[in-house]
């Protein structure tokens, strides 16, 4: 297929990389140096080179703040018949955006992300694609995804934004309080290094995407989780409550799926 994708970032350059051996692609980015180290694949800096191009499919990969705008921009300039899709790691009002363009769409989210992701080996790693896409779309995506060897979810719209607010807001939102809690020292701890370098990572992100994935309507009730849990611990440790901290590792323990 004429694969078309918007944003020349890590994940749009690692989109070009991986889909040009398969597939004839073309990559647009309005800052020309971004383009630079874009190989086997066509270079675009502006809409009207797109019509020659003719895409089949267009994959959306620019920051999650700027998904439906550069959507608006760029729709005038892609044929009726091509699939426009997205990965946004936050679906939140991407349904009614399809629903009134009115086209055939796929939105589908590698969960691995630039920042922790082994692009090497991804068999650990996952992706989702929602059920309401185009079934041609939805195709595309799953046969990459398999060479990829990516474990494969099939999840809704809304069903895609809870798991979202559980799987990332609460680690988000955990590192967000350790970094927040941190002095400017050299500690040795093994334990605290681990939890500092995943702080590292999750703040490399960009701080729109890290805002979009707290503001998810469903990462509220998970935060509200998070604060009973801590108030439980809070009490247990001022009473020095001894046999109920170890019913609460033992419920940890068990959550985690440890015996």
């Amino acid at each position: 297929m004429r694969v078309l994708i918007l944003g020349a970032g890590k994940m749009g350059s690692w989109l070009a990389e991986s889909l040009c051996l398969d597939h004839e692609v073309g990559i647009y980015d309005p800052v020309k140096e971004k383009l630079r180290y874009i190989f086997n694949s066509q270079r675009f800096l502006s809409y009207d080179e797109f019509d020659a191009f003719n895409p089949e499919i267009l994959i959306n990969s620019v920051d999650l703040q700027h998904t439906q705008k550069v959507f608006d921009e760029v729709l005038p300039y892609i044929p009726e018949n091509c699939i426009i899709s997205d990965i946004a790691s936050v679906k939140n009002g991407l349904e009614g955006f399809y629903n009134k363009a009115g086209r055939r769409f796929v939105s589908t989210h590698p969960m691995f992300g630039p920042t922790f992701g082994n692009v090497k080996d991804l068999s650990n790693q996952n992706a989702i694609i929602i059920k309401e896409s185009d079934e041609e779309g939805k195709k595309f995506f799953r046969d990459f995804y398999e060479k990829l060897k990516l474990n494969i979810f099939d999840y809704s719209f809304r069903k895609h934004d809870e798991t979202i607010a559980y799987s990332l807001s609460i680690p988000f939102a955990s590192s967000i309080v350790f970094g927040s809690c941190m002095k400017e020292l050299e500690v040795p701890g093994t334990t605290f290094k681990k939890h500092l370098a995943i702080s590292k990572g999750v703040f490399s992100e960009n701080d729109h995407l890290l805002s979009n994935i707290l503001f998810n309507p469903y990462t509220i009730d998970q935060i509200e989780n998070i604060q009973k849990k801590l108030d439980l611990l809070t009490m247990m440790i001022r009473e020095k409550d001894a046999k109920g901290m170890h019913e609460f590792f033992a419920e940890i323990r068990a959550n985690i799926g440890m015996k």
